[in-house]
């Protein structure tokens, strides 16, 4: 039932026509301020109009307005976008009780620009993010086997990009990998990590827009065959560890460390980079796939078919690159399969049982009977160049451990005595500030193949060199 009215006294209704009156002529409250703009904008704060009929009427004309008075003035409500429409037209808010009116400033008879989030306000076909005509492709820089990777030019802002272009085929819909490498880069914001600027989605392609960086590790040391400078291997070295003790404090494995994905600025800057098979590793443990990292950067449990690892996996793989960079040739290079990567990692580490790798026998891949016999040995009798350089043999002995609990952890290999004589602020760096940023720390000229460097000669990393990584 609805509620009854009573009727009111005359004495009470004429009091309430003049409070009518009363409000009638202070209807509108105008709070002015100046601004530097090409259009004024007026908000006026209305009093309730329930009951009144004929209220809207003494809003007066915008030209009964002085010109003194024709100045921007402060809008009533934040979330009020004043350029959704043309400027001329009456914009209403949420409440019911505001209403703003946007009009052209007599004096510069200009319409307002419309403001646009991503580009350029001087026209409306400008280039935005997200979209797959923002960016222009200057040439092709590799090819695999579900993406083709390009350098670009951004037309938003001018900046060289890098664009991978993932196929998407119908039936299949997007990659996983694609999928899992965007997901996990979005969150990720770091000095050493490679930066994601944006996505775009089409019917045919998902394009990944990263920022470009010139070049990788592999082609680095290509182009400066037998063994970089040490001063820059050691940094080189930490921007990588940094990158991955980064991830892994998040639980986030690379799983497929080798020097094509480590990218190398002009500047000397590495990056972590191809995120495809990393993977966010939960806690507790669970089982993964072992067809990750490529064969000569693969530890030798994924190898005899391990499932169950950790962070250890990413730090055999830097121990590898460690050495490659020293001695200028892969630490491990299998020419034919799993079986030969073993027996040439069990040739300097020695063959594994379960005194020195409990529970090696239990690996699914592992045959006592199919694995000669070796014993250990000092890794400088495998890579010489590792005793030229204070401390460096003893990080990558501990880099470069068959059972994967004794693997050194990425944090405690930064504060490896390798590292000791590099400056103390490198460890107080927030997550994306560059190493360059320290004083006095910067890459040192190269000597391409001769062993200036080092002092010493060393024909087996010389006629090794050209090995393809």
């Amino acid at each position: 039932m609805c509620d009854l009215i009573e009727p009111q006294p005359a004495e009470k209704i004429s009091k309430m026509k003049k409070l009518r009156r009363t409000l009638s002529e202070s209807f509108s409250r105008i709070a002015l301020k100046k601004e530097d703009s090409n259009f004024d904008e007026i908000c006026v704060t209305k009093m309730s109009t329930r009951n009144c009929p004929g209220m809207d009427s003494v809003i007066k004309p915008l030209d009964t307005i002085p010109e003194d008075k024709k100045v921007r003035v402060q809008r009533t409500q934040s979330t009020f976008d004043p350029f959704e429409k043309p400027a001329t037209q009456v914009k209403r808010v949420h409440s019911e009780n505001n209403a703003c009116i946007n009009f052209k400033s007599s004096s510069s008879g200009k319409e307002s620009p419309k403001v646009r989030r991503h580009s350029s306000p001087s026209s409306p076909t400008s280039p935005k993010f997200g979209k797959a005509d923002s960016y222009e492709k200057l040439e092709k820089l590799g090819e695999g086997s579900y993406a083709t990777v390009y350098k670009g030019k951004s037309k938003v802002n001018g900046k060289l990009v890098a664009l991978k272009v993932i196929r998407l085929q119908e039936e299949e819909g997007t990659p996983f990998t694609a999928i899992r490498e965007a997901s996990l880069l979005k969150g990720l914001k770091h000095a050493n990590i490679v930066l994601l600027h944006d996505i775009i989605h089409t019917k045919e392609t998902l394009t990944l827009v990263f920022e470009y960086v010139h070049t990788d590790l592999c082609q680095y040391m290509d182009k400066h065959p037998g063994g970089l400078h040490p001063d820059n291997v050691k940094l080189f070295l930490f921007q990588l560890l940094r990158g991955l003790s980064y991830i892994h404090q998040r639980y986030i494995l690379h799983r497929d460390l080798k020097p094509q994905n480590l990218l190398i600025s002009d500047t000397g800057e590495l990056k972590l980079a191809d995120f495809g098979l990393a993977r966010a590793k939960s806690v507790p443990s669970h089982t993964y796939s072992n067809e990750v990292v490529t064969l000569w950067y693969r530890p030798p449990d994924v190898l005899l078919g391990s499932t169950e690892y950790s962070t250890c996996l990413d730090m055999w793989g830097v121990g590898c690159i460690f050495v490659e960079m020293i001695q200028g040739v892969a630490a491990f290079p299998g020419m034919k399969d799993i079986q030969d990567q073993l027996e040439r990692i069990f040739l300097v580490l020695g063959t594994p049982n379960e005194d020195t790798w409990p529970g090696v026998y239990s690996l699914p891949h592992f045959k006592p009977e199919r694995f000669t016999l070796y014993s250990s040995k000092n890794l400088r009798q495998a890579w010489n160049k590792l005793s030229y350089v204070n401390h460096a043999e003893d990080l990558a002995s501990k880099l470069l451990q068959c059972f994967p609990k004794n693997r050194l952890s990425a944090p405690a290999a930064l504060n490896h005595e390798y590292f000791s004589d590099l400056p103390p602020r490198l460890w107080e760096l927030t997550d994306m500030s560059s190493v360059f940023t320290v004083p006095n720390v910067r890459l040192q000229p190269e000597v391409g193949e001769s062993m200036r460097a080092f002092g010493k000669n060393n024909s087996y990393g010389k006629s090794l060199s050209n090995s393809k990584h």
